[in-house]
């Protein structure tokens, strides 16, 4: 069967075997780390949302969700400029949060939420991200945990996008000409 990406796709960058193996081990870490204190995830929609359902699953601890929309990009490009499209419906003053990401790119983004974040009062806020891409950071931060590490390529699949495309592929892999 020939699916409409299949001479969009270059390269398969990371098979449903490897995601499933960096989901499980930061899913470890977060169970050590967060052991007996009832975490809140903070998934950032639209992309991390497949992340962030295998990595619940992944967990061995309680744990609670909520869901924020925020907007940066406009193609390939992040502007810089965070756009809360949806915020939280949970107080997050005393919590134990952590920001689930799909991907650490430029960091702008990220940077100036997990500010908004610690303006609540939380107790803690960390960040997991499945992917860091260190090269393209414009902005000073770190995420807390990593799933892999990716280069300078354009990525798409399990819920990374382009477009708004892309997201439901199993795999993640290099637009050609990115």
């Amino acid at each position: 069967m020939i699916n409409e990406w299949d001479n969009e796709i270059g390269s398969v960058l990371f098979s449903e075997e490897d995601i499933r193996k960096m989901v499980e081990k930061v899913g470890k870490q977060l169970s050590r780390d967060y052991a007996g204190r009832n975490p809140l995830l903070v998934v950032v929609l639209k992309g991390s949302m497949i992340f962030a359902a295998d990595l619940m699953r992944s967990l061995t601890i309680h744990c609670e969700v909520d869901f924020m929309i925020v907007s940066s990009y406009a193609g390939k490009e992040s502007t810089g400029i965070i756009n809360v499209v949806q915020d939280l419906s949970t107080d997050i003053a005393g919590r134990d949060v952590i920001i689930v990401e799909d991907i650490l790119d430029s960091g702008k983004t990220l940077h100036k939420l997990k500010a908004l974040l610690e303006s609540r009062e939380p107790s803690s806020v960390k960040i997991c991200t499945l992917l860091d891409k260190p090269t393209g950071r414009k902005a000073d931060i770190s995420a807390d945990y990593v799933g892999g590490i990716v280069g300078d390529e354009f990525i798409v699949g399990y819920g990374l996008d382009y477009d708004q495309k892309y997201r439901n592929l199993p795999y993640i892999g290099v637009m050609r000409n990115s």
